[in-house]
């Protein structure tokens, strides 16, 4: 995914660091990182949103974590308060995840 964030960058920009004589290093560092950095910033954040998804997910089937706690204290033992509660606590996880990488890729974007 990251890779599909540094091929969006305009080439222009990436030749005319080339005719300044700037090298393969200094294109990645100075031009691909600075130029994508808001959209690696969402990628990340879309990423860790997913692994909150898939860390519950693999809870359903004995991996622990929320997901477990909301199937085997709220769903099997039919304590609805502690599902919901479970499934809010991520719900709310999840948002702060996404509130947290918007504002950082709206504070680093350069268009």
């Amino acid at each position: 995914m990251i890779e599909t964030c540094l091929k969006e960058i305009d080439k222009g920009v990436i030749e005319a660091a080339i005719s300044m004589g700037a090298s393969e290093w200094e294109i990645i560092i100075k031009v691909l990182i600075p130029e994508s950095i808001s959209s690696i910033i969402a990628t990340i954040t879309t990423t860790i949103i997913s692994i909150v998804g898939y860390s519950a997910m693999a809870g359903t089937i004995g991996g622990g974590g929320l997901g477990s706690i909301a199937v085997t204290y709220g769903y099997q033992r039919y304590r609805t308060d502690i599902l919901i509660i479970s499934i809010v606590i991520m719900v709310i996880l999840v948002q702060i995840i996404q509130t947290i990488g918007n504002i950082l890729a709206k504070k680093l974007n350069k268009k």
